[in-house]
């Protein structure tokens, strides 16, 4: 495994960050992954290097189960809690203490306080290294939010802040707010953002470059798309193979499937055949190789094998040609983002 700092902070993380929103979810009556898989998913974590693991309090049904079952990992283990990088959120409903009341949503200092204990208790730590808003609130002004994050890293209960999904404008905001007013600032963030992807993340992606913002995108691999499982129909739908995501759930084709997806997924699945690696392989590194920010993906695979695959993108090398007969599929802006 390769260590990167991340963005401009003093913490090194692995090259890839792996994401548990998977355990304890269920999806049409089943646990996508149970206890024991999800043991054995950090199991192979550790054993490949990965340092950096990525949470939420919601994660799981009920909620905060993902982050319970890391915590009794750790505690099962004898892992020492300093050779992790631990990542967890807040802002959605908490219904881990039964049906959410008024204040078991948002991002107001009621809320915060509340779940960042329920959050260090079920992971068993002390502290997280690094504490997303998982979305904006609307409701709440973003210096009470910020204000009461500064004092959870003055506490020592948190290193460092980040932001998930938002407009880049309201990302600009909150550090505008921060810088004026002497407080934390947002670290990393956590976008959605892949090869395939044709929303539009451009303006996002520039605030976190000019601030030396490190980006942790979640579904790096388009919800699988971008590993080459899925097969174009000749009425233009996708054909998933048995248990693929794209047979859970319907929003699969309209999220990743456009046309410019299928271009990109062409050129990197060239690319692929080059250098001897996955589509999966390559989509990552492609992610890894973004030169203007710290780029970490954030891998959720099912199985020790997927991972192990993840992995072998650490190692990969693109050209600048390979890496930009990719970005010349998505139709890149002129900032060399679409």
């Amino acid at each position: 495994m390769e260590y990167t700092t991340l963005g401009d902070t003093g913490t090194r993380v692995s090259q890839l960050c792996f994401g548990t929103w998977r355990f304890g979810k269920e999806s049409d009556g089943t646990v996508e992954t149970d206890r024991e898989e999800a043991h054995e998913l950090l199991d192979a974590c550790w054993d490949h290097g990965i340092n950096f693991i990525d949470t939420a309090n919601v994660y799981g049904d009920p909620n905060g189960t993902s982050e319970r079952w890391i915590g009794e990992w750790l505690e099962d283990r004898g892992h020492h809690r300093e050779d992790l990088v631990l990542a967890s959120k807040v802002y959605f409903p908490f219904d881990g203490r039964g049906e959410p009341g008024p204040n078991d949503s948002g991002l107001g200092r009621k809320h915060i306080r509340a779940q960042i204990e329920g959050t260090l208790e079920r992971l068993g730590t002390d502290y997280l290294d690094l504490y997303y808003i998982h979305r904006w609130d609307e409701d709440t002004p973003i210096r009470e939010t910020m204000r009461t994050l500064t004092e959870l890293v003055r506490e020592g209960k948190v290193h460092y802040l980040g932001a998930s999904s938002m407009a880049a404008w309201k990302l600009t905001k909150a550090l505008w707010e921060s810088d004026v007013e002497g407080l934390e600032r947002f670290d990393v963030t956590q976008p959605m953002f892949n090869a395939a992807d044709t929303d539009d993340v451009s303006d996002y992606l520039e605030v976190c470059a000019e601030q030396d913002i490190a980006v942790c995108p979640y579904s790096p691999l388009a919800g699988g798309f971008l590993t080459g499982k899925y097969e174009r129909a000749d009425d233009g739908s996708v054909v998933a193979p048995d248990g693929a995501r794209g047979t859970l759930t319907d929003l699969f084709e309209d999220r990743y499937t456009s046309e410019t997806a299928w271009e990109v997924l062409e050129a990197v699945e060239s690319v692929a055949e080059d250098v001897d690696a996955t589509p999966a392989q390559v989509s990552l590194r492609w992610l890894m190789d973004q030169d203007r920010f710290t780029c970490v993906p954030i891998v959720g695979a099912r199985t020790a094998d997927q991972l192990a695959e993840n992995v072998g993108a650490v190692d990969l090398e693109l050209s600048a040609e390979q890496f930009e007969r990719i970005d010349a599929a998505r139709g890149p802006d002129d900032d060399g983002y679409r």
